[in-house]
């Protein structure tokens, strides 16, 4: 593609010979001649003078030696640009043979259902949405138009996906959320999880996720959330829309996180709870209890992050600073006649 066509299709302003073709994406460092490349962070300018690329992306106020796209936000820029020069192929339409498809199911124009997958009783697949292969989909579950769902998927009874939703390899959707009752013997006895599974438009849902029915009603994930793999979502949780969840998050049952919230690698959250809108929980957080939307935190149990920041520097001096205090303490006994502590 010429990068001024390039330019058009981002809305991007062109610097440069607009006539050049590029055709690969890569980093600044492994880029090559005909591949495009971008800089968002300031810390690698310095390599902008020694890349090979074709062409770059960056922000105004930066300069290169080679052809330029400039944009306020130049990694979706990017993000955009790889999408238009490396699209990803599409499925043929069609089933293949060793695919179970009860003749119950609808499916809609153009789709894809892929080797050894299973569709159940009444399940609804929208227009040109792919089923990989081994994916199954239990009795009467509605996908929408557009969606990917790769091999291993598994999408448990009458639960909903919308329109554009992506599921990764493993992924699990509707399984049964961890509900139990326990008697006066102090024996388990399971409480039937009797609710589904919603997920909106524009979702995606990392390999290995796992995000369980409700117990009654609905567990619901908000239009445009992304979910990282090795995900838990417990039953009846609802999730906002625009929010992100990074790897091995963990959210117990029955809470509610806003729109457009964080949660970084390995947070962990307790059940019953609510997480406001546009809160950010920084790596290994564990929440115990309801977050003001805008908040951010940090530590277990979570506390705001600057005082966490502070809390953290103190940590590895506190052996140090035990041993003062017992100095402190043995000098103040002495002084004052009595016998220090042991």
């Amino acid at each position: 593609m010429k990068l001024r066509e390039l330019a058009a299709r981002l809305d991007c302003e062109l610097r440069g010979d607009g006539e050049v073709e590029v055709g690969g994406v890569a980093g600044l460092e492994q880029a090559g001649p005909g591949d495009l490349t971008f800089l968002a962070n300031p810390r690698y300018a310095p390599h902008l003078a020694a890349t090979r690329a074709t062409a770059v992306i960056l922000a105004p106020g930066h300069e290169a030696p080679l052809p330029c796209l400039l944009a306020d936000n130049p990694y979706l820029a990017f993000a955009r640009a790889v999408a238009l020069l490396r699209p990803p192929a599409r499925l043929p339409p069609g089933v293949h043979p060793s695919a179970q498809v009860d003749p119950t199911a609808v499916l809609g124009h153009g789709v894809h259902v892929g080797a050894l997958a299973v569709l159940g009783p009444g399940v609804r697949l929208g227009a040109r949405s792919s089923v990989h292969p081994h994916v199954v989909l239990y009795e009467g579950v509605e996908v929408g138009e557009d969606c990917v769902l790769h091999s291993g998927v598994q999408v448990r009874e009458s639960c909903r996906l919308g329109n554009r939703v992506v599921v990764q390899n493993g992924a699990v959707i509707g399984g049964d959320g961890f509900g139990f009752a326990r008697d006066g013997d102090g024996r388990y006895h399971k409480f039937p999880q009797v609710g589904i599974v919603v997920i909106e438009d524009d979702v995606e849902i990392g390999a290995l996720t796992a995000i369980d029915r409700s117990a009654l009603g609905e567990t619901r994930v908000g239009r445009g959330t992304k979910l990282d793999n090795l995900v838990q979502v417990g039953h009846s949780v609802k999730i906002g829309e625009n929010t992100v969840l990074a790897g091995q998050v963990g959210v117990a049952g029955s809470t509610r996180i806003g729109s457009g919230v964080t949660l970084a690698g390995q947070v962990g959250v307790a059940g019953h709870l609510t997480i406001g809108d546009g809160v950010v929980a920084t790596a290994q957080t564990g929440i115990p209890g309801t977050v003001e939307g805008g908040a951010v935190v940090s530590g277990s149990p979570a506390i705001e992050n600057r005082a966490w920041l502070k809390s953290s520097a103190v940590f590895a001096k506190l052996p140090e600073l035990q041993k003062r205090l017992r100095e402190l303490e043995r000098k103040v006994e002495s002084l004052l006649g009595r016998q220090p502590p042991a």
